[in-house]
């Protein structure tokens, strides 16, 4: 099915399996984004069986996030232009060898290697599916309740991987936790290769190839900042050649990036894709919200299992409330974000968000899960759920269907770098403030403790700017806004396309 055809719903009718579909491709992307914080409960398990250092161990993490985050552009474009059915089973079938080899891993290096490539198939597979389900959806209500399904779906991954972690840990080994994607993986390839047709754009009127050099620039820049800022945290002086080498080196290469982008005929992102306020204030506060919500499980998880002294499964367990919470959030924010508006609902949700970081750093020595950490899950589940609505409608707000994986890929690819950069930043703030704590002779249990409390406060701050920031930005606007806008596009690149022919 071509980009034409999608556009001719209005003429032939909904396609019948679009729910279908959606199902099993947010069954994907839970499982994508499930792999993200499915290893944090394991971790400790992963560092005593591979012999990992506690700074490498970061890379588990980030070895998967960096490597999306640099390529989902790159994934974004190609799914336009190839076809985003296409490039979505190959990243699945690429995401199910590496969850093979992960699992297989018997060094530390080749773990994160795995890890590496298990990023690559989501920069493939998680942009194509949310073009794919922005095209089976043309009617603007259905298609922002859909599109908010499957970003609180893709949120709900990220919270239930500490829940399936400790369950399998509680049945087998860590090395489950990467083999179980392989079943989900074949059951739902085959699925969507029967119930979902292909779509594709029209070629760039460039005919110039996709930007492989930018997408190797960048993902190589971000992973060079990422690794001296590990260095840091693994207690190396800030002004040491381990810190400061590769964080300038990798600096350089992401203005690199940016250079070429400004001057190639075809680069990964058009900027005239920037010229919308919305999707840009969304694609800018995402990384403000996508820092404090991965580094929040890494850091919780480790309290709980080396000061609490919980066990997997009653770690991942008692993720289940925020799971909830988010979930309950993803219904109300779907009843009333076309009421409503966009923007309203992330603001709330951020703010929440917010709160719940403050609510997280009152964590003490003393065990205190119902009253501490569980009105801090409430708080910032049902803010995610809202913020997980309002980014999955703003990123695709008012978007030609010629650039539907693009932008996706733009904004899943801001939410990567922002928890791969928060992870890298936020955790070495805690390992250092923990180490040097311990160097002037506090008790290591109040030394991790404190550490833990100030990297949460730095990141609720960081979440009240990317709320404010919003607030600016933002344009208040509702879904369907896009479907008026549609005909617009459509409308100006013919009138593009004659004007050309004519100077031609």
């Amino acid at each position: 099915m071509t980009d034409a055809a999608v556009g001719s719903d209005d003429l032939i009718g909904p396609d019948p399996r679009r729910w279908r579909a959606l199902g099993v491709l947010a069954l994907v992307q839970f499982m994508l984004i499930l792999d993200v914080t499915v290893v944090n409960v394991a971790l400790p398990d992963i560092q005593r069986g591979l012999g990992f250092s506690r700074g490498g161990l970061v890379w588990v993490v980030d070895g998967y996030t960096l490597t999306a985050g640099g390529l989902l552009l790159l994934g974004g474009r190609l799914a336009d232009l190839l076809g985003r059915k296409r490039l979505f089973l190959g990243g699945v079938a690429l995401f199910t060898v590496a969850s093979i080899m992960s699992g297989a891993a018997q060094d530390p290096g080749l773990l994160v290697a795995s890890r590496f490539l298990q990023g690559a198939g989501e920069a493939m597979a998680s942009p194509a599916a949310f073009g794919l389900v922005a095209l089976l959806f043309a009617n603007a209500r259905e298609r922002a309740t859909a599109l908010g399904i499957f970003g609180g779906v893709a949120g709900l991954g990220g919270t239930f991987g500490p829940v399936v972690s400790g369950l399998l840990l509680k049945t087998g080994t860590w090395r489950w936790i990467f083999f179980v994607n392989v079943p989900v993986a074949l059951v739902a390839g085959v699925l969507v290769y029967l119930w979902v047709d292909e779509s594709r754009a029209q070629q760039r009127p460039t005919g110039g190839r996709p930007d492989y050099l930018g997408a190797v620039l960048v993902t190589a820049g971000l992973s060079g900042v990422v690794y001296g800022l590990i260095q840091a945290g693994e207690n190396h002086p800030w002004g040491s050649a381990r810190v400061l080498v590769p964080f300038l080196v990798g600096l350089a290469v992401v203005v690199a990036f940016v250079f070429l982008e400004a001057r190639i005929a075809d680069p990964l992102v058009p900027l005239k894709f920037f010229r919308n306020r919305t999707r840009v204030a969304a694609n800018i506060t995402t990384l403000f919200f996508s820092a404090p919500f991965f580094v929040g499980f890494f850091l919780l998880t480790l309290y709980l299992e080396e000061v609490q002294h919980w066990s997997p499964l009653k770690t991942g367990l008692a993720y289940l409330p925020f799971g909830l919470s988010i979930g309950i959030a993803i219904g109300i924010g779907s009843a009333l974000v076309t009421k409503v508006g966009i923007k309203p609902l992330m603001l709330i949700g951020f703010v929440l968000v917010g709160v719940g970081a403050l609510l997280f750093a009152r964590i003490g020595v003393a065990d205190d899960y119902a009253g501490v950490i569980l009105p801090a899950m409430i708080v910032s589940g049902l803010g995610s759920g809202l913020s997980f609505m309002g980014f999955g409608n703003s990123a695709v707000h008012q978007v030609s269907r010629e650039d539907a994986s693009l932008a996706t890929g733009v904004q899943n690819s801001l939410q990567q770098i922002g928890g791969s950069i928060g992870l890298a930043v936020l955790a070495s703030i805690a390992l250092r403030h923990t180490a040097g704590k311990i160097a002037a002779g506090a008790d290591p249990a109040h030394a991790a403790v404190d550490g833990y409390q100030l990297a949460y406060i730095v990141g609720a701050v960081i979440v009240f700017v990317g709320a404010l920031v919003l607030l600016v930005l933002m344009e208040h606007v509702f879904p369907e806004d896009q479907s008026s806008h549609e005909s617009e596009t459509e409308s100006e690149a013919e009138s593009e396309a004659e004007s050309e022919a004519a100077t031609g």
